[in-house]
């Protein structure tokens, strides 16, 4: 009978693996396909939000590599209800606090402005805004160092590691 058990364990175990998001490790935005859920002007404005986090210096910045699409991609397909509503506050959120700030929106505002606006926004009372800008935060830098740019360029992954030299001579 533990058998049986045993064997169901196994078998929903190989079936959660086997499905398992295989995009989200070395994923390209080709890989990604397009997001729904939001308008063109809100992904741009998440473009600029994870370009402010991981901005361009020598090598590429969030923006650059497309994490926006794959932020946007997570909480679609990963996230629930919750999540894709603070994404879409959020954001409003975002253009409303730069314009109380700087009297002027999110993506017009400089670099050190768009940073002060969302460590403003981190430190504040509002929950929407610290989940915001903690959720996006998190899969900026996750985004950013599973893009195929970061794994192969930056990290040197090698995908078996260790080598196999098998004509060496050997000392005695």
């Amino acid at each position: 009978m533990q058998r049986r058990s045993a064997l169901k364990s196994l078998a929903v175990a190989m079936g959660g693996l086997v499905s398992l998001p295989s995009w989200a490790s070395g994923w390209t935005p080709e890989s990604l396909g397009k997001t729904t859920g939001v308008t063109p002007s809100e992904e741009d404005l998440l473009a600029e939000i994870v370009e402010t986090y991981i901005p361009e210096t020598t090598t590429p910045g969030a923006k650059s590599l497309k994490v926006h699409q794959f932020v946007l991609r997570m909480i679609q397909d990963c996230y629930g209800e919750p999540a894709q509503t603070t994404i879409k506050q959020g954001l409003q959120l975002t253009d409303q606090a730069a314009t109380q700030l700087y009297t002027k929106a999110f993506m017009s505002c400089d670099p050190a402005q768009r940073k002060d606006v969302l460590t403003r926004m981190a430190a504040s009372e509002d929950q929407i805004g610290r989940q915001f800008v903690g959720m996006t935060k998190g899969l900026t830098i996750q985004g950013y160092t599973n893009s195929e740019y970061y794994l192969t360029n930056v990290a040197k992954f090698n995908m078996a590691p260790g080598f196999y030299h098998g004509c060496v001579p050997v000392k005695q």
